[in-house]
């Protein structure tokens, strides 16, 4: 019979996964309760969903620092977060119905590290740095450096996800498209998300980051480095997306096939620049 264990703070957390590595981590249980009769049932569950010390935003004049176990909506309730990082909140609106947005919370999608989570390629985009714990002390990392394979991170055994800091001030300029099946409750087929800012005519601090297009989300350095310090135009957009045909290898799966995920990718990415260039979104 498998084990649910409910810690009633923060200490009992590390305690019980310290104790515990092998046992499932339930944030909201949006990802993980999909496929729950198609696998089979984990020796016991560490339910972390609304525990105090991993739950809410909290704004200061460096950063916005969010709970691991803050849920969706409380995300797009939270005016100065929204307000600061469009992007996000246009990503998070996107994800699932009220039902999946009251329940699924930031550190759930971090942790699950899928290669189609909706809100990783946007942290990657926004330079995010995340907060890990355990009784052994507090660390942080820069989320570009927290994947580094199919659904694997350098998270220790006994380590959470606490929370999640996105640096104020926030780039000017943030983009974020999802393709999937439908509007809303999909799957992602390919997701873009880039920030910048603008010096004069120019684009800089260039991120361009994608999702499904590879076994975790990803940068394109190299195709951040092309549209460094350039004025956006049709010529810039095209050399982009071709830059983007080079950088990516996606696979074909029951959702997508490879040829399409390429073509969405650069489409994507050409219509960034496209947008900065004045060309309707």
């Amino acid at each position: 019979m498998t084990e649910y264990l409910k810690p009633a703070s923060l200490e009992d957390a590390y305690a019980a996964r310290a104790s515990h590595p092998d046992y499932v981590l339930l944030a909201g249980g949006t990802d993980y309760m999909v496929g729950v009769l198609h696998r089979p049932a984990p020796a016991g569950v560490i339910d972390l969903f609304g525990l105090e010390g991993l739950c809410g935003i909290e704004v200061s004049g460096e950063r916005i620092r969010i709970g691991a176990a803050t849920t969706y909506a409380e995300v797009l309730a939270h005016e100065a977060l929204t307000s600061a990082f469009p992007s996000l909140e246009t990503c998070v609106s996107e994800i699932g119905a009220t039902q999946i947005q009251a329940r699924g919370t930031l550190g759930g999608n971090i942790g699950t590290s899928s290669p189609v989570g909706d809100t990783l390629p946007v942290l990657l985009a926004l330079d995010a740095v995340l907060e890990l714990g355990s009784a052994r002390g507090t660390r942080r990392v820069a989320y570009a450096e927290f994947c580094t394979g199919y659904r694997q991170t350098v998270m220790a055994a006994d380590e959470l996800i606490l929370a999640v800091e996105l640096p104020l001030p926030a780039p000017a300029i943030q983009f974020w498209r999802k393709v999937g099946t439908r509007k809303a409750q999909a799957i992602s087929k390919v997701m873009v998300a880039a920030s910048a800012t603008r010096s004069g005519e120019t684009l800089t601090q260039v991120r361009l980051a994608m999702g499904a297009v590879a076994d975790r989300p990803v940068r394109l350095a190299g195709v951040e480095a092309l549209i460094e310090g350039q004025v956006p135009s049709a010529e810039l957009a095209e050399r982009v997306r071709a830059a983007v045909g080079e950088a990516i290898t996606p696979i074909s799966d029951i959702r997508s096939t490879a040829p399409y995920r390429l073509r969405a990718a650069q489409n994507l990415a050409a219509r960034f620049v496209l947008q900065q260039a004045g060309a309707p979104a």
